[in-house]
């Protein structure tokens, strides 16, 4: 019923800067949170930021200070603005979203994107 669509992954230079995005469409009512995580070979997918429906925000302590995550209501959309990208930052980078997909709030599911690649050379 929903998809979410992740994008702005790519090839960067330490200290240089992308912003992903994450759009979600299909049957949606509301959402709660949207969220990014990331995941790199060999290793357990992790929480990057995080961001619920009142605007709080959280953060790996290895971002904070250098990525932002935002969120658009009226596009469903959650961004992650990450600057002073750092060798280690390099992973699969997947959105996910707790999404209401009916009026009373009794259908609550949780979705993921399909993953966006950062690749960020030293």
């Amino acid at each position: 019923q929903v998809q979410l669509v992740e994008s702005g992954g790519g090839l960067v230079q330490a200290g240089g800067s992308l912003r992903l995005s994450c759009a979600a469409s299909g049957s949606i009512f509301g959402i709660n949170g949207m969220g990014w995580y990331r995941q790199a070979p060999g290793e357990q997918r992790e929480l990057v930021a995080a961001i619920i429906r009142v605007g709080i925000t959280n953060y790996a302590d290895s971002v904070k200070g250098r990525f932002t995550i935002s969120r658009d209501n009226a596009k469903n959309t959650a961004y992650l603005q990450m600057n002073s990208l750092k060798p280690e930052d390099t992973a699969v980078y997947y959105c996910h979203a707790n999404i209401r997909e009916d009026a009373s709030g009794t259908r609550l599911r949780n979705y993921w994107g399909q993953g966006t690649q950062v690749t960020v050379s030293s």
